[in-house]
């Protein structure tokens, strides 16, 4: 039996475990050793041999005699499906979701890229981010990719964004923290949020784009902090602060800049960027435009308290361990979405029983809109009628 039982699940949050060389088939060959020159490249090659060992554990029959049982504990490049498009399927199917939102992990920040002055490597990689992640889906209808979109030039974020959706990417990703040289809701990118809108297609913001913690934070003259993953580096409590910093920011900017209203029907999702700040930060913007308005003509002109405007176009997936009941009470049923993030570690063991457990007592539509319903009206055309309410499969 699948683990999703009974009740219907969309999935706003999963990815792919790349291995290094995913990308070398879709750069042009001249570009290519720009490309392995990149530090986080280098990095993720690491230790030599390490990719061969994950791909003879996949294709070792008694590992994968044991995946199905094994379909929420193993994590990351173990995972059925992590880099094996062929698996990904059987993976969804003992899932139980109707449909996944699919998003990189080696390409995340689109590999610091956006933020250099090589914008002609930034915008290629992307291309070839949006190509990789079509032809991984491409084994299954239920897997929605998404296409990635730097904003640091207008005409190439125009033609990117064009080119993913051609190529039949189902959302478009955009960094959570602004362009060296011009805001993101800056007037000129608006061909960018059209050409979305009229596909049917939302915008979305994912951890890893937004702006990091200052690291002279963690010179405190105390003993590092280890992460969860055992290292120093990496991420902890107070990393984990600065999160939805670029995402406030920037989405406050969509709101009062204008471009909420422009594109009225264009959806927005903030995944893996939790929840908890929602409610506060909706407050604090209703307290912004009623501060400013008698000196903003671009507040006159919003056509709804931007709370308000916020519900009406913006959907957010929580962290497993924070209060969804809560948060849906104080932002609005309409925010919330599930994600499971698999295969990575931090989705968790049990995803469904985290949250079922902190929405104890919240109201059976608000539940329903969580699991499924919020996820169907972000989604728009990107995701097609027929997969919206499947009927249930069982798993062979």
């Amino acid at each position: 039996m699948p683990y999703v039982q009974d009740r219907l699940v969309h999935d706003a949050d999963s990815h792919l475990m790349e291995l290094p060389d995913v990308l070398d088939p879709y750069f042009e060959k001249r570009l290519l050793e720009r490309y392995h020159a990149l530090p986080v490249y280098r990095h993720k090659l690491g230790k030599a041999g390490w990719t061969d060992k994950v791909r003879e554990q996949q294709a070792d029959p008694e590992f994968r005699a044991s995946a199905d049982e094994n379909i929420l504990l193993r994590k990351n490049y173990q995972a059925l499906g992590a880099f094996t498009s062929n698996d990904r399927p059987r993976a969804l199917d003992l899932l139980g979701f109707a449909s996944q939102l699919v998003f990189t992990t080696f390409c995340l920040n689109n590999f610091g890229l956006d933020q250099s002055e090589d914008l002609e490597l930034a915008y290629a990689a992307a291309s070839a981010h949006n190509r990789m992640m079509t032809d991984f889906c491409k084994v299954d209808r239920r897997l929605l990719p998404t296409g990635y979109v730097p904003l640091e030039d207008f005409e190439l974020a125009a033609k990117t964004a064009r080119e993913a959706i051609e190529l039949g990417c189902k959302a478009l990703l955009i960094p959570s923290k602004p362009p060296q040289n011009h805001a993101p809701s800056h007037i000129a990118l608006d061909p960018v949020w059209r050409m979305a809108e009229e596909a049917g297609l939302p915008i979305v913001l994912h951890v890893g784009g937004e702006e990091k913690l200052n690291p002279a934070y963690f010179e405190n003259g105390l003993p590092r902090v280890k992460d969860f993953h055992g290292g120093e580096e990496n991420f902890t409590s107070l990393s984990f602060m600065a999160i939805p910093q670029a995402p406030m920011k920037t989405l406050a900017a969509f709101v009062i800049d204008g471009v909420f209203d422009r594109f009225p029907n264009l959806k927005f999702g903030a995944i893996e960027l939790g929840a908890a700040w929602v409610p506060s930060w909706m407050r604090f913007l209703d307290s912004a435009a009623q501060a400013f308005v008698k000196n903003e003509e671009r507040l006159q002109k919003l056509s709804d308290r931007p709370s308000n405007i916020v519900r009406r176009q913006l959907r957010v997936t929580p962290y497993p361990h924070e209060d969804v009941g809560w948060i849906i009470a104080n932002a609005g049923e309409e925010v919330c979405l599930f994600s499971s993030d698999y295969p990575h570690v931090e989705g968790g063991r049990n995803p469904l029983k985290r949250f079922d457990d902190s929405l104890q007592g919240t109201p059976e539509r608000a539940v329903r809109r969580f699991y499924s319903e919020n996820f169907i009206d972000l989604m728009g055309a990107g995701l097609a009628e027929d997969l919206r309410y499947p009927k249930r499969l069982e798993v062979a």
